[in-house]
């Protein structure tokens, strides 16, 4: 008998006009937001070589490993193409040097603003968006739809139980809706082998286990769909429920709860860390410069009794100690307002990350932020992406540093640069290491953070757990409704 009443809930299904028109058009949105998906990392793959082999270049146009900076760029990762996540928002390069800070800069947004207005759609955001509305679209009528046509009190004057009536609803609700949209999202993941973009094996289970968890959002609104229609008489009241819920649990409250911890949690903005880092360098180098100044105006008081003879022998015989011990007070300058910098930005970093976690937890009210956060952390465009990139960056920072101070005293010596002057050529200036070029083999190459999937299972459980249990609480709660439903 389950097995009759879930092929006739498929058959009302498939036969019914509005699936044909909803089927069709969540096809094509699924296939459009891979297909740009595709592109759109493509796109990024190419201007990544592009902006590496000319930082390769530059680099080996360098004169001097004094003053060498590097520039590191974000690598496109496959999962971009269907969770696009912050991956958008965040730079993509940072500038890696004695002289400035780490800060990835240039995202695309900020280069291209008009795609930050309606945003990417990817397929993610269709899930959520789309499909959400598909499963209320198809559930909101499932029961007192049936009641208002008469239906629902001829099958009970049957020896017909209950619980069997429910469960045939949602299963034949849930492989109606859910193994069509199965063939667009496989011919997607088909037209990304066809563009022949490079997925690992650790790719392929962080696609099986976001499909997983697509599938589990989408059958939560199937769930809830058949609880509300089994909780009201009217399939009109049902329908303005669902709707109203649909908006709050997927628009609101993942807006709301991030809002709330802002104000709870408050954190100074990015202008006001780069003023104070600006004030210390500022009065950093006042400091310094004043105290050679000192210095020097103390070497002159001790020469002025001198011959112009002892002047200059006395200048010999300490310019090269003064020079030392001026590097020796600028590099503790810069080390001290390095520290300085980086206790700020750490700072900043734990506020932020309170205030983070306090936003994510009460915007996990909602399935839809639960589902949203799961999918980023599966693909690795969630929130941490910015921070992991600058961790690495920071500890590239000080082998890059570390190699080239080392490489400078080297070449101490044989370092340097000509200045000529021609009548007709004017100034021209060369180096003069006694080398070629500058040997970069040995330097430092820059390791992508990667997180590993224990990490990014460890990470994605709770809300996977969270729509978990949205979804059988949904279902218990529609299944002990209908066993008191009145069906006449």
């Amino acid at each position: 008998m389950l097995k009759l009443m879930i092929l006739k809930e498929l058959k009302s299904i498939i036969s019914s006009p509005k699936f044909a028109a909803t089927f069709g058009a969540c096809s094509i949105l699924i296939l459009l937001s891979i297909f740009i998906g595709i592109n759109e990392y493509q796109e990024n793959v190419k201007a990544y070589d592009t902006a590496s082999q000319l930082n390769n270049q530059r680099l080996a146009e360098s004169l001097s490993w004094h003053g060498m900076s590097n520039q590191i760029f974000r690598k496109p990762q496959v999962m971009q193409i269907l969770v696009s996540g912050v991956q958008n928002d965040i730079g993509r390069l940072s500038s890696v040097g004695r002289y400035e800070g780490i800060k990835l800069r240039r995202s695309s947004y900020s280069d291209d603003p008009i795609f930050a207005v309606f945003r990417f759609i990817d397929f993610a955001f269709i899930t959520q968006v789309a499909l959400s509305l598909l499963a209320i679209l198809f559930t909101y009528d499932a029961i007192n739809g049936e009641r208002e046509r008469g239906t629902l009190k001829l099958t009970f004057a049957n020896a017909v139980p209950r619980a069997k009536y429910i469960l045939a609803k949602f299963l034949g609700s849930t492989l109606g809706l859910v193994i069509p949209l199965l063939i667009p999202i496989l011919i997607g993941i088909l037209l990304m082998l066809l563009y022949r973009v490079p997925i690992t094996g650790e790719d392929w289970i962080k696609i099986s286990v976001l499909l997983l968890t697509s599938i589990l959002f989408f059958v939560f609104f199937i769930a809830a769909g058949l609880m509300v229609s089994a909780m009201t008489r009217r399939s009109s009241t049902s329908f303005m429920i669902l709707l109203v819920a649909w908006v709050t649990m997927v628009l609101i409250v993942p807006r709301a709860g991030v809002m709330l911890a802002g104000q709870l949690v408050t954190i100074p903005s990015v202008a006001e860390i780069e003023s104070q880092q600006a004030a210390y360098e500022q009065s950093a180098w006042d400091a310094h410069y004043d105290k050679m100044e000192e210095a020097r105006i103390a070497r002159r008081q001790q020469m002025a009794n001198m011959t112009p003879a002892e002047k200059e022998a006395f200048e010999e015989d300490n310019m090269w100690g003064w020079m030392e011990e001026e590097e020796a007070s600028r590099k503790k300058i810069q080390g001290e307002i390095s520290d300085h910098n980086k206790k700020l930005n750490e700072d900043h970093r734990n506020r932020r990350s309170e205030q983070e976690r306090l936003g994510f937890s009460l915007s996990r009210f909602s399935p839809a932020s639960a589902y949203q956060l799961a999918c980023m952390t599966l693909a690795n465009t969630n929130i941490m992406l910015k921070n992991s990139y600058e961790d690495a960056l920071n500890q590239y920072r000080d082998g890059f540093l570390a190699f080239t101070s080392r490489k400078q005293e080297e070449n101490e010596g044989t370092s340097g640069i000509r200045i000529s002057i021609d009548s007709e050529t004017g100034f021209s200036f060369s180096g003069s290491r006694g080398i070629e070029s500058l040997d970069l083999s040995e330097i430092p190459r820059f390791d992508v953070p990667r997180q590993t999937l224990s990490t990014i299972a460890n990470s994605t459980i709770l809300d996977v757990g969270i729509l978990l249990f949205y979804t059988i609480a949904a279902f218990a709660l529609g299944f002990f409704a209908f066993l008191r439903y009145d069906v006449r």
